[in-house]
């Protein structure tokens, strides 16, 4: 189905195809497990020689078809879903790293990746370098090591909103041998490709626009299957010698283009289980039907408020990739052409306290941690996600102590510039 139609299709038809007297719209497995015949039925499931469902840890029915249909929208060979977008990025790295492994990342992402890599990981023996996404292509080679094993980076970061270069990122990891990982979440493959620039890995939180209604948190890792990991054998050892809790199963040879997502499902997923619920991923798919209408309405609604914020007496600054004058803008129009995202983050003239009083005297645009939902809602980072840190310690982040991240929802936009419009009065 991926090669026949095109995105618009593949959202309300991908993954679940009906046989006759199915049921029309995917159904929910609501199942830990599932039933066999005979043991030597069971016993092929478990090591791998058939592939099937015997417990939804491993894989579900819903599940995989949510995942069937994403991958089909990034044109990518197979895909998991889990439990959140940290989940998906923790396993995109891990399936590939391990203690005593290296990889480097843009500095532009968004901060719970980051605290993720910087800390987390590095407990367990996993270390990261970060560079300035904005960098020559030989200073960032600087950062590699013999021991790199991953390049990553965000489409666009989340809340600075730094359109990364694609192609650029993906020279540099074609040239040291490793996996250029991306994580997609903010233009979703409606808007970007990043696969068709280059990529090898894509992530998602699933949680953003692909659900689109803040009902469930979700996260999906898609493998293009154009990495060759053979070629850098002692460099994956994890993907290309024998698994000793698989019966020296070696996933390349097995799977071909279908090992990566294999062993982050058989091991990794099997060992740390942070799978989504199948009824979210009912709720998920859901949500995916409608993406290409709704990513849509998100980019005219945004472009309308960031042109309405740059001539407003009151707003210091507007960063938004759609406005002729961003930094950014460029590279937009080559990555991004259909639109980015529903994202704004702009300040006042008066900093950190007018920013505040600002957001208290909006009315129908709600304070919310989430962003890139059908309701515009706003955050002030430095006040909520971002306050254990000081205003120099934000300014390294990215996070200017006056920036307000405004998430355009798909509400009529007049109504949306009406009620920041009374909020700047007030």
């Amino acid at each position: 189905m991926a090669n026949k139609f095109k995105p618009e299709t593949l959202c309300v038809q991908a993954g679940w195809t009906p046989r006759k007297g199915d049921p029309r719209i995917l159904p929910i497995y609501q199942s830990t497990t599932f039933k066999y015949d005979t043991s030597e039925q069971m016993a092929r499931l478990f090591d791998l020689e058939d592939s099937g469902y015997f417990y939804t840890r491993l894989q579900n029915p819903t599940n995989d078809a949510v995942a069937a249909k994403i991958a089909a929208l990034e044109g990518g060979v197979a895909a998991m879903l889990t439990s959140s977008g940290q989940a998906a990025n923790f396993y995109a790295i891990f399936n590939i790293c391990q203690a005593g492994d290296h990889f480097v990342c843009s500095s532009a992402i968004y901060g719970g990746t980051f605290n993720l890599f910087a800390v987390t990981m590095k407990k367990l023996g996993i270390e990261v370098t970060f560079v300035n996404p904005d960098s020559s292509e030989d200073e960032i080679m600087d950062a590699f090591r013999e021991n790199t094993k991953a390049l990553f980076g965000e489409t666009i970061s989340n809340p600075s909103l730094e359109v990364l270069d694609i192609e650029k990122f993906a020279r540099i990891a074609k040239a040291q041998g490793v996996p250029l990982i991306i994580d997609n979440t903010f233009p979703t493959p409606i808007n970007c490709r990043p696969f068709e620039w280059g990529a090898d890995i894509v992530v998602h939180s699933t949680t953003k626009y692909m659900d689109g209604h803040a009902a469930a948190v979700g996260g999906c890792i898609v493998d293009s299957g154009n990495f060759d990991w053979d070629k850098y054998a002692d460099k994956f050892p994890g993907l290309c010698t024998p698994d000793e809790s698989y019966h020296g199963l070696t996933y390349t040879k097995s799977f071909g283009k279908m090992a990566y997502i294999t062993k982050a499902t058989a091991q990794l997923m099997r060992d740390l289980g942070s799978i989504p619920s199948p009824q979210n991923s009912f709720l998920l798919n859901l949500g995916l039907e409608t993406l290409h209408l709704r990513m849509r309405q998100h980019c005219v609604n945004a472009q309308k408020v960031a042109e309405y914020l740059q001539q407003c007496d009151e707003v210091a600054w507007v960063n938004y990739c759609g406005l002729p004058g961003n930094k950014y803008y460029a590279l937009a129009q080559k990555y991004l052409p259909k639109g980015s995202c529903g994202v704004i983050s702009f300040g006042l003239k008066g900093g950190r306290e007018t920013s505040i009083r600002f957001m208290d005297a909006l009315k129908m645009v709600a304070i919310v941690t989430h962003v890139a939902d059908a309701r515009t809602c706003v955050l002030h980072p430095a006040s909520h996600t971002h306050r254990q840190l000081s205003d120099e310690q934000l300014i390294e982040a990215g996070v200017r102590p006056d920036l307000i991240r405004l998430s355009v929802g798909i509400e009529n936009a007049e109504d949306i510039i009406e009620d920041i419009a009374q909020a700047l009065k007030a």
